[in-house]
């Protein structure tokens, strides 16, 4: 194998792990997790880097491993109860700041998937900003973390 095409390789696997949406959106470490083998849904976990000058917001999601994604978060109320709900209006990425979407917190859901989803499989997943615009990106299912 010649060190152009190891070079090549390096290269796409580092563009595989890192997505932007318009000149301002950075997509970091993005992945999946299942509960359990052919789970009904799935929750994705990512931080959302904001380089511009601006504020954004994460207004949606989309995937066509689901029949319905939406903007998750995970609260704890008074009496220790944990409880998942859709959040509305969408997810702000202040300028200059990073959002995590992450385990105990916000979260992106995946309901109703249409397929088994295996460990390390890749699934498309769509993001769609309110100034961004729209940024396909592949997350693995179930990395080693």
């Amino acid at each position: 194998m010649s060190g152009k095409t190891i070079l090549l390789g390096g290269v796409m696997a580092a563009l595989a792990s890192v997505a932007m949406a318009g000149e301002s959106i950075e997509v970091r470490d993005g992945y999946l997790i299942t509960s359990r083998p052919n789970a009904p849904t799935a929750a994705a976990f990512m931080e959302l880097a904001n380089s511009g000058d601006q504020d954004d917001r994460l207004v949606s999601a989309a995937s066509e491993a689901a029949s319905m994604v939406a903007l998750h978060t995970h609260d704890v109320d008074d009496n220790g109860v944990a409880r998942m709900g859709e959040i509305e209006g969408g997810l702000p990425v202040t300028a200059g700041s990073t959002r995590a979407l992450e385990r105990g917190g916000d979260h992106i859901m995946l309901m109703g998937l249409t397929r088994p989803l295996n460990d390390g499989d890749t699934v498309p997943v769509t993001l769609t900003f309110e100034r961004a615009g729209e940024i396909t990106i592949d997350l693995p299912v179930n990395p080693v973390r």
